[in-house]
């Protein structure tokens, strides 16, 4: 096309083939989104607060849990450290795919941590696993983080909608179509040991630990459960350096 140097044609391709990988997970999240901005106003926080905290906060899993703990009237501390142990997975993330993103600058690692999401991180764990890095990948990665960033508000805001025109939506049971979702989007990226054994770990922490108060129970697995994947990792990491040396 005239006009469009082969530099920007390369940019353009790695910006549509990140769209296209994260498609699914967009439609697999649709429903996640829905559900959160109508559990939200069912709960009692107004269209601007929820439409916010997808906008800000952009992580479902802890706006979930900040939504469960207000309902069950938490201090905002127990809600800030929840949501912080919650989001401590984001360490395995990115010790997963440091060593692909090492070379940009600090704006760009900020920004791509910034947006980084469970489906995100599938689908750039895949796309180095099977081609691995490029000079353009980390327009590829963008692509997938606006995707799934501009999905989620707009899901968010359907579910306000919802949620503002019927005021029983909270007796619907969504919260049982929360936890369906949290299986549908962690099964797939159980791929190695460290994953498998975060998440037994952390299932089998949070279920002994159900009766502590404050969803504590719930942190401690999501802690326990980081703490054993990263050093399991961790410990593959130096096995690896070793056997090359």
């Amino acid at each position: 096309m005239a006009g469009i140097t082969q530099a920007e044609a390369d940019i353009g391709r790695e910006i549509m083939r990140g769209l296209i990988a994260t498609l699914p997970m967009m439609i697999s999240a649709f429903p996640f989104g829905l559900i959160f901005g109508a559990l939200a106003t069912s709960h009692g926080l107004t269209p601007l607060a929820t439409m916010s905290m997808s906008l800000f906060v952009f992580s479902g899993s802890a706006q979930f849990i900040a939504i469960i703990l207000l309902g069950t009237g938490s201090a905002i501390g127990v809600i800030w450290l929840a949501t912080l142990i919650l989001n401590l997975r984001h360490l395995l993330y990115a010790a997963t795919l440091v060593d692909h993103v090492r070379h940009l600058n600090q704006v760009w690692r900020f920004g791509l941590a910034a947006w980084l999401t469970d489906e995100t991180f599938a689908v750039m764990e895949r796309r180095y696993r099977l081609e691995g890095g490029s000079a353009n990948a980390h327009w590829y990665y963008t692509a997938s983080c606006l995707g799934m960033y501009l999905n989620w508000a707009f899901w968010t805001y359907i579910g306000i909608v919802v949620g503002t025109r019927f005021e029983d939506i909270g007796a619907w049971g969504l919260e049982f179509a929360m936890v369906v979702t949290f299986i549908g989007i962690v099964m797939p990226a159980l791929r190695s040991r460290p994953y498998w054994l975060a998440a037994i770990t952390a299932g089998t922490i949070a279920t002994l630990a159900n009766a502590l108060p404050y969803k504590l129970g719930l942190m401690l697995g999501a802690l326990a459960g980081i703490a054993v994947g990263l050093a399991l990792q961790e410990w593959q990491r130096r096995r690896r350096l070793a056997g090359a040396e």
